[in-house]
């Protein structure tokens, strides 16, 4: 059974490499989490969800189709649409942005304007996470807030890997992000372990260590 003490134990692995290492990175490495899968076909059971992580990984850049310019996330309000009209001016804002939010009342227009590009990138504001109901700062703020602790699980290919942390974050915290990816995606495999081939955690320049399952 996989636990918290398995993604530890991982991570020290993980520590001791780096220190044998005889010329450190010059930079803070990503903590990358790893499922590769096996006897899962996508198409039939594609896999697009969210997960909510325990500790924040960072700060996601985030900008809002809203009604009037907010004080606490960038915005883009309806009379700036026409802005960007040209599809080469949506893929640039997409570009600078990770993620939407949008008011409900400007969803058919932002849909219009904006869908043809945003939709195939998923970045598209959704129900779930992403539109206001009520447009104001406190709302904004809690569902930036909320944005900032959810990763999205959507892979392209039988293997997911998504990023759990900072070189620089503890451990504890690593550990706690690894396992709520692996619970939320063990439930949405048709065949749960028997479709997971492996479980690896790697920082970005390191090589992958093995978790035991």
């Amino acid at each position: 059974m996989v636990n918290k003490e398995s993604f530890m134990k991982v991570l020290q692995q993980i520590r001791k490499q780096e220190q044998e290492k005889r010329k450190p990175c010059g930079f803070v490495q990503s903590a990358d989490f790893l499922i590769n899968l096996r006897d899962f076909d996508l198409k039939r059971y594609p896999l697009n969800f969210m997960v909510n992580l325990p500790n924040k990984i960072k700060d996601k850049k985030i900008a809002g189709f809203l009604e009037k310019k907010s004080g606490v996330v960038d915005t883009i309000t309806k009379a700036e649409f026409d802005n960007f009209k040209e599809k080469k001016n949506i893929k640039r804002l997409i570009k600078e942005y990770d993620f939407f939010i949008a008011n409900a009342k400007l969803m058919p227009s932002v849909a219009t304007s904006f869908g043809r590009v945003l939709g195939p990138a998923g970045k598209m504001p959704s129900p779930q996470l992403g539109v206001l109901m009520v447009e104001n700062d406190d709302t904004v703020k809690q569902l930036l807030a909320k944005i900032n602790a959810v990763v999205r699980i959507k892979p392209k290919e039988p293997s997911i890997k998504i990023s759990i942390g900072k070189q620089s974050d503890k451990d504890d915290a690593i550990a706690e992000n690894a396992l709520a990816v692996y619970n939320e995606v063990f439930k949405n495999l048709p065949k749960q372990k028997e479709n997971i081939r492996n479980v690896l955690i790697k920082f970005t320049m390191g090589k992958p260590v093995k978790v035991e399952i």
